[in-house]
């Protein structure tokens, strides 16, 4: 008898210390595939048109249990640098100390902070976003665009951009506060 609950002992903490093991190595980290993965922003501007501008992915990836297009974790950094409005006097206007000073704040920043499953593989996506080094919780609303194995995505959030500790300018009153930012990530 001793040696039967021995055995099922044994038994029982390898399966635990499979069971623990699987788990650790489950998640699947993916980077972005940079060159399919685009974000942009759009803000109001003089209240009439509205401006948007694109913003290089320099380096992401996203933490998925494989099997799985929900992520676990989500990581991206952008280069403020290369803000692209279409206008070069706008863009050197934004890139400069009154908006977001890219010489002393060259990147922005996302982590993940949790995910809450939604409808037809949607999913909401909470974390920080860090720009103009000021860090503020954002949240995107998700929707998957493509399965595994090279999952696609596409996120919609908003923000207001007074938050992020930008100083405010005589034009300030002619440019909109909520900023729409919008996503689309390849993963590799």
């Amino acid at each position: 008898m001793r040696r039967l609950i021995g055995t099922f002992a044994l038994a029982a903490m390898t399966v635990a210390v499979t069971v623990r093991v699987a788990s650790a190595d489950d998640a699947l980290v993916h980077p972005l595939d940079l060159a399919k993965s685009h974000a942009s922003f759009t803000v109001s501007h003089v209240y009439v048109t509205r401006v948007t501008g694109h913003v290089p992915i320099a380096a992401g990836s996203v933490e998925l249990t494989p099997g799985s297009t929900l992520p676990k974790t989500v990581t991206a950094t952008l280069d403020a640098r290369h803000v692209d409005t279409g206008n070069g006097d706008r863009d050197d206007d934004l890139q400069g100390p009154d908006w977001l000073d890219t010489k002393k704040f060259p990147t922005w920043s996302f982590v993940s902070s949790g995910v809450k499953p939604g409808a037809n593989d949607g999913f909401e996506l909470d974390g920080t976003l860090t720009v103009h080094g000021v860090p503020q919780p954002v949240a995107l609303t998700v929707t998957v665009t493509r399965g595994l194995p090279h999952p696609a995505y596409h996120a919609v959030g908003h923000l207001d951009r007074h938050a992020f500790g930008m100083r405010t300018t005589p034009q300030d009153g002619l440019i909109g506060s909520d900023v729409t930012l919008t996503l689309d990530v390849e993963l590799r």
